[in-house]
């Protein structure tokens, strides 16, 4: 019994401290006001905004010092769609960047007179969307961070039923009477309100159906006089008085139950006062299941029988206290549960297309008619569409304006796609895959729903062909590579500098028209279940070979999907990658003498050859002739930039050097010339174009091959010191820089000697 007694006190003491459902007066109430301002004035779009940001915050620019950044930023959105989610949903960047800008819009007011439209094809995770981010919201608005009030009017039964009815006092008088007596510096007078009635038995609570805001309680003309007193004069108030977000606060009227309510209270009190007593806020709690604040419909949900709703105790003791039953109707419609909160379609189909329909005029209006009443209307209205249903809603011309449309398409960010096959699957998959087969296998599903032809990659880069080795003809391979927001390193100077602002939004805008047709999510979950239960052995590592083996021989109904020559592109642009990699683990480097190369270079640019001159950054005496800018040249744009190419390179950089570094970043910002975008630039530069000759001698010693395959067993010990240094450097190298295990980067050299991929790309690695 003592056990028993214990858990019963801390379950109580836990619920007390977890309950938000205190009523408070509205002086109260004020007081909480003044505290907390910008969290208390908030309707249901600022507060979704709050919710979506607090789960998210800021995006990442992997590119902030990009003068052509168009802000396509990395959303970090797993506390938002994925976790504690039964069915997580998993954003793509593409996604993302649109859902946020919308996002940016709700804050700033740009809301109402909307329904947002989350179009898709089947199998994009619209329905898992929905469910999970109306779950946080959820949570969030049951939470102190997405706090909200509403109104709850307690009717003291002995002060109506004792009163003796005269003649109304003026109203303005009166109210700024109230005003006046409730401020000294918001705390109230030391001496609060007598609230008329505190017990169930006392009064008569009459809550908001429409869960009006108690500020709404203040007549319309008079909010901006009691806003100017209740308020200091600093940042909030000048936001509250001047900004879109906050003009809801002025021009929304109340329910009309609450504006009958007022107006009879105030004719049979006489006093604005005596009515503001009577007036109560409480939290408003969001339940989905209850259909308060979040109502959801499911195509196949019937409409309700009764479509006028009451409650008739209610208006029995309305009536009985007003003793005029046309005073205070207490009706409203189904829309009054979730006004000022969330009222969502699934799909625009069977009864959903009649739901939707009703919302035409309650978005053009935001009222309703209830009867004889109108019934305000303030909800953030949301919907899921397949494309094939758009024709239930296009012969609408006046309904085009109101919806606004939102793609959830399939899958384009290769990234995204992965971590999809990790949380069905099991993170534990990467040990079986080679680095980067993973990712090459969501690159083929990928692929199958990209456009053919695009319009704007053919503006970007007019001769693709120069990328043959390591890219598809359509270039599929690079647009995959922007969609995640990387730009390769494989990519031209010429062709980077062309990657401007307009071309970046005309790529971005194009996605839009992607991800609608090929594998769908649900395909290319048992795709890839199919090729990992094939292929996963204990002792062996997936590689890329398997991934072509699976498509071109296991399943060939699937190759239909996929674009002509995209396999064989794919594996060349595997090659080329892995190839980097072991040349980057082989690669000893002398950053010293790499970096007063470079000083040396930007220094002399600024003077005519054959000259002689003391470098400035490192005291050095350097003889400036041709012969000393081609060596450096070549080694920054590769041996094959021919004189033209070296000429033009070095007239761009003494211009960058004169625009940017030495007046900008050197004189005014106070940078050495090593802290310098510029010579960061050139310093990446050299150490490439070095890499790419670094495997040459190895390969042609034989022992080299051989000590890779012995690596960490007995016969390695026999070889010379010098070879295993290499080797050793080599596989630890691949391991912490590349995720590779010993296993796997012992297997990737060997292939990429066997492939002689060296000399496969040993004419194309400066393109």
């Amino acid at each position: 019994m003592e056990n028993i007694h214990k858990a019963m006190e801390n379950l109580n003491r836990s619920v007390s401290e977890t309950d938000h459902q205190a009523v408070v007066p509205f002086a109260e109430f004020l007081q909480i006001l003044t505290r907390q301002p910008a969290l208390v004035i908030r309707n249901v779009f600022q507060v979704f905004h709050d919710m979506i940001r607090t789960h998210v915050g800021e995006g990442t620019d992997e590119y902030p010092n990009d003068p052509e950044s168009i802000r396509f930023v990395h959303y970090d959105c797993h506390r938002l769609f994925v976790e504690g989610a039964d069915r997580p949903f998993f954003a793509d960047r593409l996604f993302a960047n649109r859902f946020f800008k919308r996002i940016e819009s709700l804050r700033h007011g740009a809301q109402q007179n909307k329904i947002y439209i989350f179009e898709g094809p089947p199998g994009c995770g619209k329905s898992t969307f929905l469910n999970n981010i109306l779950q946080k919201f959820e949570g969030f608005a049951n939470t102190d961070d997405g706090l909200r009030y509403e109104t709850v009017w307690r009717l003291d039964r002995k002060l109506l039923g004792s009163f003796v009815e005269t003649e109304a006092m003026p109203i303005i008088e009166r109210f700024f009477d109230f005003i006046d007596q409730s401020k000294t510096d918001i705390p109230l007078p030391a001496a609060p309100y007598k609230q008329p009635c505190r017990t169930e038995v006392d009064c008569v609570e009459v809550p908001c159906p429409s869960h009006d805001h108690p500020l709404l309680m203040v007549p319309k003309e008079l909010r901006r006089a009691f806003f100017d007193d209740i308020f200091k004069n600093d940042q909030f108030k000048w936001k509250l008085f001047t900004e879109k977000e906050y003009g809801w606060v002025f021009g929304d009227k109340p329910c009309t139950i609450c504006t009958s309510l007022y107006e009879a209270l105030l004719y049979k009190l006489g006093s604005p006062q005596k009515v503001f007593e009577m007036i109560y806020a409480r939290p408003y709690r969001f339940n989905r299941r209850l259909g308060v604040g979040v109502s959801v419909f499911n195509p196949g949900d019937k409409p309700l029988r009764q479509y006028v709703q009451t409650n008739e105790m209610l208006q029995e003791r309305l009536n009985v206290l007003f003793r005029d039953s046309n005073q205070v109707r207490y009706i409203f419609s189904q829309y009054a549960k979730s006004n000022n909160g969330i009222y969502a379609l699934m799909d625009i189909k069977s009864h959903n297309v009649e739901r939707l329909m009703e919302l035409h005029n309650v978005v053009s209006e935001g009222i309703h008619k209830v009867e004889d009443i109108e019934e305000n209307v303030n909800s953030m209205f949301i919907a899921l569409m397949n494309p094939e249903d758009k024709a239930n809603v296009e012969n609408l011309q006046s309904f085009s304006d109101r919806l606004e449309y939102i793609n959830i398409l399939y899958v384009l960010d290769i990234d995204t796609e992965v971590e999809i096959y990790r949380n069905i699957f099991g993170r534990h998959i990467d040990s079986n895959f080679l680095p980067r087969v993973l990712h090459n296998f969501a690159r083929v599903i990928i692929s199958s729903r990209l456009n053919i032809k695009s319009e704007i990659m053919p503006e970007w880069i007019p001769d693709g062909s120069k990328y043959r080795m390591y890219c598809d003809e359509n270039l599929h391979l690079l647009k995959m590579e922007v969609y995640r927001g990387h730009i390769p390193p494989w990519l031209s100077e010429e062709d980077r500098k062309r990657f401007t602002a307009r071309i970046r939004r005309k790529l971005i805008a194009e996605s839009e028209t992607e991800g609608q047709h090929g594998f769908s999510g649900r395909d290319s979950i048992k795709i890839f279940s199919d090729f990992f239960n094939t292929f996963s052995k204990e002792d062996e590592l997936i590689e890329m070979s398997t991934i072509k083996q699976f498509f071109t021989k296991l399943r060939k109904d699937l190759l239909e999907e996929i674009p002509t020559g995209f396999l064989d592109s794919l594996t060349r642009h595997y090659n080329y990658t892995v190839l980097q990699e072991v040349k980057e683990s082989l690669y000893y480097f002398n950053r010293e003498q790499i970096a007063e190369d470079i000083q040396h270079y930007l220094f002399a640019v600024n003077f005519e050859p054959d000259t002689v001159e003391r470098c400035e950054f490192t005291g050095k005496k350097l003889e400036i002739t041709e012969t000393f800018f081609t060596g450096i040249e070549h080694r920054l744009l590769g041996s094959h930039a021919d004189e033209a190419a070296r000429q033009r390179f070095r007239s761009e950089t003494q211009n960058e050097y004169t625009a940017r570094t030495l007046t900008q970043e050197m004189l005014v910002e106070g940078k050495s010339i090593t802290q310098t975008a510029l010579f960061k630039e050139l310093f990446d530069r050299y150490t490439y174009n070095l890499k790419e000759k670094v495997l040459d001698p190895f390969l042609e010693n034989e022992n080299f091959r051989r000590a890779i395959k012995d690596f960490d067993q007995e016969k390695f010990k026999t070889y010379d010191q010098r070879i295993r240094n290499d080797v050793t450097f080599l596989i630890d190298n691949l391991g912490r820089k590349f995720s590779y295990t010993k296993q796997g980067a012992r297997e990737i050299c060997m292939y990429v000697i066997d492939n002689n991929l060296a000399a496969e790309f040993g004419n194309n690695g400066d393109d």
